[in-house]
């Protein structure tokens, strides 16, 4: 069982043209879904608990966190088919979705119920870096 189901497309997408995209074969299906939660890891991953979040299952899985997936696994999809022919809708909702995973990455957004990462590994994460000017050397 994975993450992402057949059934929670339909909010999304409807059944025939999921099927006449994946022309019949789940595995490419399958693969989408993998490679939208792969992309979403690399944003999740540096504030929260990633593996929590994608191991989540029915009810238990994030709701939002399900919604921005769907949204990239199924602009793959359309990828695999004919981008050039691909609708705006499809491109707009991809690209909402990796701004909200920058969003959530730089600590302007946060997804409210999921679960963080260890105190101790959020702060090698911090986005807060102290510089200071460079050594100025004095002629006497």
């Amino acid at each position: 069982m994975t993450f992402i189901t057949r059934e929670d497309y339909d909010a999304s997408i409807h059944r025939e043209v999921l099927d006449a995209l994946a022309r019949g074969d789940d595995a490419v299906v399958m693969v989408c879904e993998e490679r939208a939660i792969a992309e979403m890891r690399g944003y999740l991953s540096a504030r929260y608990d990633a593996d929590a979040i994608f191991a989540a299952r029915g009810a238990e899985r994030h709701p939002l966190v399900l919604m921005m997936a769907i949204d990239i696994a199924v602009y793959h999809l359309f990828c695999l088919h004919n981008p050039q022919k691909m609708s705006q809708l499809r491109r707009d909702r991809y690209e909402r979705a990796v701004e909200w995973l920058r969003q959530v990455a730089a600590y302007k957004v946060s997804i409210d119920g999921a679960p963080l990462l260890p105190a101790d590994s959020q702060q090698r994460n911090n986005p807060i870096q102290i510089t200071s000017n460079p050594k100025r050397t004095q002629h006497l």
